[in-house]
């Protein structure tokens, strides 16, 4: 089991972009010197607690200050982008992160992202994201091209002698292509199998987990792609302490309490997708007890590693957990220290079980 973090990130609104901008930064490198595999950065335009407008301010800030930490925006919302001028602008990050980067893509899911672009129905949204992807992987081809499509026009011109183009191409050849994945059937992880691309399970509950294996694993060999579960990412709230009561009050009585109080649960309820993590539960009888013993995985070192055995044997497993960043950045102490258990007691005993 590799562990990396999703920095959504969940902060709270009382932060500056200057607070939000440094935490990010500060997290990467905590990350980093933790053993974190990769670190994946929300694109959010107007979202409160969702405060990072583009993950690569952010990604070309840690460039210098990690070592071996793999970069990630989570996701880059294509139907928002110019398609060749993104294609450009992650080949020049895959360079400077030399080959540390994977490029999350995703279609937008919040209305109100879409509206400030002038998006009144999102309902192309997904075809939007298709027809941009084939316009950056002719681009980073490095070759001369013309495509105009139905949402978007680009092309690679001629070279001149006289004014050379510069090389397209991002570091290795190649870029290596992530799709999040929410609802049951997901059209995104079906996309991401036909192409071989990498599966992220965004967590609404252990049957989703599961399913979305099935969508992703079914398209990929309809299409001739061999894939393990060790390339599927889940992502979870995760809090690791000394002991069980330390976990728990870091969790209730910190940021991740404080996000899913005042805006996860409330947002989860209205779109269902609490019904989806807890089977069989009454909603009116949610309380942060259920979040803390049914939803988050919350313990010391043996308990959070017998609780994601469980949920790995139920599911079918995957290579990957990513934690959700939350907002402990004004005593970052004991989040960190939850980091390293993760890394340094929770990671080998679960090889051992």
């Amino acid at each position: 089991m590799k562990f990396a973090m999703f920095q959504t990130p969940f902060m709270r609104p009382t932060r500056s972009p200057r607070e939000v901008f440094d935490w990010a930064v500060q997290q990467a490198i905590t990350c980093d010197q933790a053993g974190f595999s990769e670190y994946w950065i929300g694109e959010h335009a107007t979202m409160t607690y969702e405060s990072i407008p583009n993950p690569e301010l952010v990604i070309s800030a840690c460039a210098r200050e990690t070592d071996q930490l793999v970069m990630a925006p989570g996701a880059h919302l294509l139907p928002y982008h110019n398609a060749a001028s993104l294609a450009v602008q992650v080949a020049w990050m895959t360079h400077l992160l030399k080959g540390r980067y994977i490029l999350g893509v995703g279609a937008g899911a919040y209305p109100t992202d879409g509206a400030v672009r002038g998006f009144k129905d999102l309902s192309k949204n997904h075809k939007m994201v298709f027809e941009s992807l084939e316009i950056m992987q002719r681009v980073w081809k490095n070759e001369p091209f013309h495509f105009e499509g139905e949402y978007f026009t680009a092309g690679v011109p001629e070279g001149d002698p006289s004014h050379p183009l510069r090389d397209l191409r991002p570091y290795g050849g190649t870029v290596d292509i992530a799709m999040a994945g929410l609802s049951p059937n997901s059209p995104s992880l079906t996309f991401a199998g036909k192409n071989g691309w990498i599966p992220l399970s965004v967590y609404a509950g252990e049957a989703a987990i599961a399913g979305h294996w099935d969508t992703y694993s079914a398209a990929a060999a309809e299409n001739g792609h061999a894939v393990d579960r060790s390339v599927l990412r889940v992502v979870r709230d995760i809090i690791v302490a000394d002991t069980d009561a330390e976990a728990r009050d870091l969790a209730v009585n910190g940021g991740v309490g404080d996000a899913w109080g005042n805006y996860l649960m409330p947002v989860y309820k209205q779109f269902g997708l609490l019904e989806a993590m807890l089977p069989g539960v009454d909603m009116n009888d949610v309380d942060i007890d259920t979040l803390v013993e049914k939803v988050w995985i919350v313990g010391s070192p043996d308990t959070v590693a017998e609780k994601l055995q469980g949920v790995l044997e139920r599911t079918g497993g995957w290579g990957t957990t990513l934690v959700y960043s939350h907002d402990y950045s004004d005593a970052p102490e004991a989040w960190n220290h939850s980091l390293e258990l993760l890394t340094k007691e929770v990671a080998p005993k679960l090889a051992a079980l």
